[in-house]
């Protein structure tokens, strides 16, 4: 696609009643101004209205907070009212802008197909005005051609660009972690610990496949059921303190094991943070008398 480098935004955006209720909204303002560089984005893109970091590498809420500078619950939260006000539509994972068309610089892509037809046509007369000696080697002419649709070329470089590109990516290891753990039982606390461990294993320059990744999150929520999820991550804080190269889950045997609710059971009183930092402590020294 042509590259257009601006967007239509009418002077009278903030009237709109779409605009005016997300500015009442917590954080309204900021929403407001995701929406415009989401536009923005858009446009960039120029794939009907589509966002996506490549075309078969979409957004996801965190990497849209690291690239908009928000937080990522801000982003969520406008992404969310976004989609409300049909504003923004997700599709598959990917994110595009609802009625596109009402934004897109029509304008300037009509300059620019008309630009190309007319440099094509230029140099189609040129070529035809040349004398029928022009296939000769020896005979030279003082005619400069310009080169067909330029901007078609360039296009056509893009694409290739792109293409090569689509080779060599490779799905970083938190852009992994991001894709596959939705679909394990873990609380924000855990899943946070995870993208720890994953910094962790990346600065080691120890990555992890979508297979073996998928084993160990398999892992960890079974032992984080099992033992809870205090004891897990206080393990895991263990192993990156102590330079191992995996997560010793053994370990956890040394851990009491969360029983399971009985019908006549009282409820349950969370431990508060002394009795879980003492409950570690205790371990560490432990473990560390066995020489680990």
């Amino acid at each position: 696609m042509a590259e257009v480098k601006w967007v239509k935004i009418t002077t009278d955006m903030f009237d709109n009643r779409k605009i005016k209720h997300l500015r009442k909204l917590p954080d309204g303002n900021n929403i407001v101004l995701i929406w415009v560089m989401l536009l923005t984005m858009a446009g960039r893109c120029n794939a009907g209205g589509m966002i996506f970091l490549t075309e078969n590498i979409p957004y996801t809420p965190k990497m849209l907070a690291d690239e908009l500078g928000f937080e990522e619950n801000t982003v969520k939260l406008a992404l969310q009212a976004l989609e409300q006000f049909n504003m923004v539509v997700t599709d598959q994972g990917y994110f595009s802008i609802a009625g596109w068309n009402e934004y897109q610089n029509i304008e300037g892509m009509d300059k620019i197909r008309e630009q190309n037809r007319l440099r094509q046509k230029k140099w189609y007369d040129k070529k035809k005005a040349l004398p029928a000696s022009e296939d000769n080697p020896n005979v030279r002419h003082n005619v400069t051609v310009t080169q067909p649709n330029a901007t078609d070329k360039e296009e056509e470089r893009d694409k290739e660009k792109e293409k090569k590109k689509k080779k060599s990516v490779k799905e970083s290891p938190h852009t992994l972690l991001e894709r596959l753990i939705p679909e394990y039982t873990m609380t924000d606390a855990l899943k946070a610990k995870m993208a720890e461990w994953i910094t962790y294993k990346t600065e080691r320059k120890e990555g992890y496949k979508e297979t073996g990744l998928k084993s160990l999150l398999r892992q960890v929520e079974n032992k984080a059921m099992e033992y809870g999820e205090p004891a897990l991550i206080d393990l895991i804080d263990l192993c990156m303190a102590s330079g191992w190269k995996g997560i010793i889950f053994d370990k956890l045997a040394k851990a009491q094991p969360v029983p399971l609710p009985r019908q006549d059971a009282q409820p349950y009183r969370k431990a508060s943070k002394a009795d879980e930092m003492n409950e570690f402590y205790n371990m560490a020294a432990e473990w560390a008398a066995e020489g680990e």
